[in-house]
């Protein structure tokens, strides 16, 4: 059967842990208690204590702030949790907290791999706080209804679910299927078609493709499947991200963001999808500092703010200094008549001079001996997606060798 990490702070909430060990014992597993506590010795005993936790991580334990403590362990907890999964001692793992169990459990659990069994019951779960404890790893978030503290009628219940969850997670296999190699893309609305036409071609090819949606989140998420090695190439048709991050936008990726494939030797290609604009909320959540500019209402919920010649510029030597960073081969491609639907002629956002100086901004940084494919379309007309598709597929035959999920 799985051995499952139960990790908490077993000073203040070792009962509960213990509970929950307990419960998964009786599924048959082999619960694996480990002690991240940080104030006074624990309550139950660990099979895995904070000192066997700190000296395999080789950090040493802050003392005397309990704030510098619990970013310590948490950093330890991340080290050790993702050294037990590397060599296949634990199968799983679980964790209840409050706001610093919480920051440490979910440490550890952004530290492991995209499909590896991960639950947190924290007070936080249903906060506007969560996504920042999940990251951008698929850590499932349970609230626990009442705080963690003590056993009672409504907390049995939660952690008893709890407890039936991760021993599900841990029981339950995907069926096999024919492992293929890995493209990651990355979409908007405003590029929807011009990524299922490419995806379509690539899938041909005898590739699988994952779709990320370019919302920040997304992009993250994006970035980081492809520092794990398993992805053979990267169809960035959708950089919006950049837009946000650079104008103040609300869906930006973090300055990292096209860096990763670069950085990591993956064949790619480049567009400027959707730098055209920069996202925001509803229309009355739109910054005063942005008065008079011109607008879209995408939705009730999002509006969308056209970029200006000097931003799309500077958006040009970003993306240029990013893409100058590849160590494989890499396309830029740019479609001249539009970079999204509402930015082609007759559209609400189609501003050629803003559209020139972008390009003329990228080709202006680019390294010389990377290749730049100019095509007089709209970044959705079927000739650009395939172009795109073509040039990646290339790109990976003269690149590294794909890699398998």
């Amino acid at each position: 059967m799985a051995t499952i990490a139960v990790l908490g702070t077993l000073d203040t909430k070792g009962e509960e842990h213990a509970f929950v060990a307990n419960l998964i014992r009786q599924r048959g597993h082999t619960p694996l208690l480990m002690d991240v506590g940080t104030l006074k010795p624990p309550t139950v005993t660990p099979d895995m204590t904070r000192d066997d936790i700190t000296q395999a991580a080789k950090i040493a334990l802050e003392t005397g702030d309990r704030g510098k403590a619990v970013a310590v362990m948490a950093r330890c907890a991340a080290v050790v949790c993702a050294q037990l999964e590397a060599e296949n001692k634990i199968d799983g793992i679980i964790s209840l907290g409050g706001g610093g169990g919480t920051s440490i459990g979910t440490a550890a659990m952004r530290a492991l791999p995209v499909g590896f069994p991960k639950l947190m019951v924290s007070t936080l779960a249903a906060s506007e706080h969560a996504p920042v404890y999940m990251g951008v790893k698929d850590v499932t978030m349970m609230p626990s209804i009442v705080d963690i503290s003590g056993l009672n009628s409504i907390s049995r219940e939660i952690f008893a679910n709890a407890a039936g969850a991760i021993c599900g997670m841990v029981e339950t296999y995907p069926p096999k299927e024919q492992v293929k190699p890995l493209i990651v893309a990355s979409m908007f609305g405003n590029t929807t078609e011009c990524v299922g036409l490419a995806k379509a071609t690539l899938e041909i090819a005898g590739y699988e493709v994952l779709v990320f949606h370019a919302t920040g989140t997304g992009g993250r998420t994006m970035e980081s499947l492809i520092e794990t090695g398993k992805v053979s190439g990267v169809l960035d048709i959708t950089t919006t991200e950049w837009a946000d991050e650079h104008v103040g936008g609300i869906l930006g990726a973090g300055p990292t963001r096209l860096e990763a494939a670069a950085r990591h030797g993956v064949p790619a290609i480049v567009t400027p999808g959707c730098l055209d604009m920069v996202n925001f909320g509803a229309r009355d959540s739109v910054p005063e500092q942005f008065a008079g500019r011109i607008f879209y209402e995408h939705n009730a919920q999002a509006t969308l703010m056209r970029t200006t010649p000097n931003e799309c510029a500077s958006l040009g030597r970003i993306l240029a200094e990013k893409i100058n960073l590849s160590t494989d081969p890499v396309t830029v491609l740019l479609p001249r008549k539009a970079f999204s639907v509402i930015s082609a002629e007759g559209q609400p956002f189609h501003d050629p001079a803003a559209d020139d100086a972008l390009f003329a901004a990228l080709r202006e940084k680019l390294r010389a001996d990377i290749e730049v494919v100019e095509l007089d379309c709209a970044i959705n007309d079927a000739e650009f997606a395939e172009a795109c598709a073509q040039a990646l597929l290339k790109n990976i035959s003269n690149g590294g060798k794909p890699s398998t999920a």
